[in-house]
């Protein structure tokens, strides 16, 4: 986000990642008051996302400041009272940015160029942040929804092809487990957004089905669908939702591929592409565990992920944690110690804590929001 022409001393500073709609709704908010914005893509400053962390105690995006003044994220800042947004504007209009704020990084990093590489990291980076952008530059204002066909009407798609074909030359055998995690990730988040383009989004139980098990890609010599990659590959050869069998016989040679036991928090960085499912962000190797647990974290911040109600000595889950319970444990208990241990420092943490504490806990789970965030 450019900043405004404005002689404001002090500015609003908003943390957010590529393609998350709550962010491209808080930045289309904050646009339209008048003063300075600086737009931090904390997915590119993995050093600004911990102190960002350590500052509120959050690992969701946005987080937006006006000067040094926290106010939340964007569900905060669409709650606040037009009298209080006012006064924030006022702090910015006529205090300078104070000492104390938290620093800011020179700029975010320039694109990569699309250039040819059979590292299997680098490119599915690359695939990544390409389709990440275009799909960002196609989200509409409220951050509600996509513009699918201009996606593909775009040239940027048709280079996002050509460079796609390269993944048949990558080398998998020799991917180390970080290696496999953040490749596959990135690419399963990318087929996605590219499955639709090509064949728009399912509309029901039986179009879902065919996606998931029929957009695929060539990649080192080998098929992969979405199904392949997920419950294949970041499973650890599991049976998917509604699967009969493993997705690699005994014999199959993408088995050693596969990762040797599953990783739950895989389900927190894999996007579907409806509306309920996690935000999308990109993976490296280097960090990737750290990446995942962060990911985990801003999940269960979501109160349409998890809701914890003292009173009734109820937790709420998303319906992931319904389909994928063996990845969790199998039993509620173990299911619930799993939130609990992989939540951040909250108050919600602290409320399921509490009923934790008191005895038995009812777990039921949320509706799962499977519309399409498709404008058309």
């Amino acid at each position: 986000m450019g900043e405004f022409a404005s002689g404001a001393p002090g500015q609003i500073t908003v943390y957010s990642i590529q393609g998350c709609p709550h962010c491209v709704q808080a930045k289309a908010t904050l646009g339209r008051l008048g003063v300075p914005v600086h737009d931090v893509d904390v997915g590119s400053h993995s050093e600004v996302r911990a102190k960002l962390k350590e500052l509120t105690g959050r690992s969701s995006v946005p987080q937006i400041f006006f000067n040094s003044v926290y106010v939340g994220g964007n569900e905060e800042l669409q709650k606040l009272a037009p009298e209080e947004l006012q006064r924030l504007v006022s702090v910015v209009q006529t205090e300078p940015l104070p000492a104390d704020a938290l620093p800011l990084p020179d700029k975010n990093p320039s694109e990569r160029s699309d250039q040819e590489t059979d590292n299997a990291a680098e490119l599915s980076l690359l695939l990544r942040e390409m389709i990440l952008k275009l799909f960002s530059d196609h989200l509409s204002a409220d951050g509600k929804s996509v513009d699918y066909k201009g996606m593909s009407a775009n040239p940027a798609f048709e280079r996002y092809c050509d460079l796609a074909i390269q993944l048949q030359r990558v080398e998998l055998l020799s991917l180390s487990r970080e290696e496999k995690l953040a490749f596959f990730i990135n690419i399963y988040n990318a087929l996605v957004i590219h499955g639709y383009l090509r064949l728009g989004a399912p509309t029901n139980w039986w179009h879902r089905y065919r996606f998931f098990n029929y957009v695929s890609y060539l990649i080192g010599g080998e098929v992969f669908t979405l199904q392949d990659i997920e419950n294949g590959v970041l499973r650890g050869n599991r049976k998917g939702v509604a699967q009969l069998r493993r997705p690699f016989s005994k014999t199959d040679p993408r088995l050693q591929v596969a990762l040797p036991d599953v990783e739950p928090l895989i389900h927190f960085a894999l996007n579907c592409g409806a509306k309920g499912c996690p935000p999308i962000k990109t993976y490296t190797p280097q960090d990737i565990d750290s990446q995942l647990r962060t990911a985990a974290e801003a999940f269960l911040e979501n109160d349409d992920a998890c809701v914890v109600d003292s009173g009734k000595g109820e937790v709420q889950l998303s319906q992931i944690f319904k389909w994928y319970r063996a990845d969790f444990g199998g039993t509620d208990e173990k299911l619930l110690k799993w939130v609990l241990d992989h939540m951040s420092d909250s108050p919600k943490k602290t409320s399921l804590q509490g009923i934790l504490s008191g005895g038995k806990t009812k777990v039921s789970f949320l509706p799962y929001d499977w519309s399409s965030n498709s404008s058309h």
